[in-house]
């Protein structure tokens, strides 16, 4: 029987702060919310492992030591409005929610975002809105945010994502090409202004319908 408290720490402690993952308060959300909820029940067993796990419709739930530094380079404020591209389990989007004031999360697949809203539900949280439809290249409706997390990668940026920021608004974004991507933050400093900052190399699944560079065909 696995001690679920044991195996929690431990993952903290040796996967996601050797990983760089420093952020007091992003290591004790890690401890509080329980990742164990969110996991498929076939793959309850693998919880904490550092690993990705198939969810269903062909994707993945991220490493835990991916979604906790993707979490801490968002730089998130108590007032902060965020966009999360990819609910999938609902995970990200518990962790998103106690580190701002709102967070909009869009899946396109419905049965994900229902599973989603019974899970967040369930833990009374209430300052999330869960959207079905395809926010891989833009979802104006809520905008502006003040960040935008991308669960999934895609091969170059959408230049709307970035429009939807407000001014100091950062979009964590997993770009190009497997088997190595790099995953960026880019700030919107005003108009037409940006910061890009690369913080480091990863491999995920693309979003579905992701914007794709045209391709020579010879």
């Amino acid at each position: 029987m696995m001690n679920v408290e044991q195996a929690r720490f431990n993952m903290v402690e040796q996967q996601i702060r050797t990983w760089e993952v420093l952020n007091p308060v992003v290591l004790e959300l890690l401890l509080q919310v329980k990742r164990e909820n969110f996991v498929p029940e076939d793959s309850k067993d693998l919880a904490f492992a550092d690993v990705e796990l198939p969810i269903g419709h062909g994707q993945v739930m991220l490493q835990p030591k991916l979604e906790a530094r993707l979490l801490q380079e968002a730089l998130l404020g108590k007032d902060d409005k965020v966009l999360e591209v990819g609910t999938g389990t609902g995970y990200m989007t518990a962790l998103l929610s106690h580190m701002a004031k709102q967070v909009v999360s869009v899946d396109i697949f419905s049965d994900f975002t229902d599973r989603a809203f019974k899970q967040l539900n369930q833990l009374g949280i209430t300052n999330v809105v869960l959207e079905t439809g395809d926010a891989s290249r833009s979802w104006a409706a809520k905008a502006p945010y003040d960040a935008i997390i991308m669960t999934g990668s895609e091969p170059i940026l959408s230049e709307e994502l970035v429009e939807m920021l407000n001014p100091g608004g950062r979009l964590i974004a997993i770009l190009g090409d497997a088997p190595v991507m790099h995953v960026q933050r880019i700030q919107k400093i005003g108009m037409g202004n940006r910061k890009v900052t690369d913080l480091f190399e990863t491999s995920v699944l693309p979003l579905i319908n992701a914007v794709q560079p045209k391709r020579f065909v010879f």
